[in-house]
């Protein structure tokens, strides 16, 4: 569970200051909850105080009951982010080194580590390039790549903030479908709009606010609405 109070952001600009959300309060309890909004229009920032990657500047972030301020590597380590750019997280040589890098906190045995990292790319269908180097894959392997070290920490809730957009429509739809299956509670920051009308509940950002927040098909009806408007 997300539960946002009053949760605001302003950033220093020069002289003056810049509101980069508004405060807002809600719950997010659903178990697919999709962020859909302009660019530039918040939905990032609101996504990136869930665990602290943006802290608040007015109000507070609980995450599955933590205060994020206060509890911040606490609620990390159950939180899983998945950024835009994979190679923002995409660190080692391979990929099953990647993989197992995640999981040096949890699992201290090498051999487990590399049992398991194995294992996950085997789900989402990169066994055959467990020995690849990182820099060879292609840019919807890497995403894959990126998901996988995340998912093998098993998080209970996962953000992805973009997950697809730098991806075709073969990838897309891969990685669509990975979150489509994951246990964990996904928050996704998504310009794709089909995929935002497959979440339980929908939130329209807007100059920082949350303007819509309701059922898929309506949520993502205002938002062509509020696009197509002069």
């Amino acid at each position: 569970m997300i539960e946002l109070d009053a949760a605001g952001v302003t950033v220093r600009s020069g002289d003056a200051d810049r509101v980069l959300l508004h405060p807002t309060t809600c719950t997010l309890t659903e178990r697919r909850v999709a962020l859909i909004g302009a660019n530039g229009s918040g939905k990032s920032t609101l996504a990136r105080l869930v665990n602290g990657l943006r802290p608040v500047t007015s109000g507070r972030v609980r995450t599955l009951g933590l205060d994020v301020a206060t509890h911040g590597p606490q609620v990390r380590a159950r939180v899983g982010f998945v950024f835009t750019d994979p190679d923002a997280q995409l660190v080692m040589p391979t990929a099953v080194e990647d993989v197992a890098l995640s999981l040096r906190a949890s699992v201290r045995d090498a051999r487990e580590r590399d049992a398991r990292a194995r294992a996950v790319l085997a789900r989402i269908g990169l066994a055959g390039h467990a020995e690849t180097p990182v820099h060879a894959l292609s840019g919807g392997q890497k995403q894959l790549l990126a998901l996988a070290g995340v998912l093998a920490t098993e998080p209970e809730i996962l953000v992805c903030d973009e997950p697809t957009t730098l991806l075709d429509l073969r990838w897309r739809r891969v990685v669509d479908g990975l979150l489509d299956e994951v246990d964990a509670q996904v928050l996704l920051v998504t310009h794709d709009l089909d995929a935002a009308a497959r979440a339980d509940r929908v939130l329209v950002v807007d100059g920082g606010r949350v303007v819509v927040d309701g059922p898929p098909l309506d949520a993502v009806a205002e938002y062509r609405d509020r696009m197509a408007a002069p």
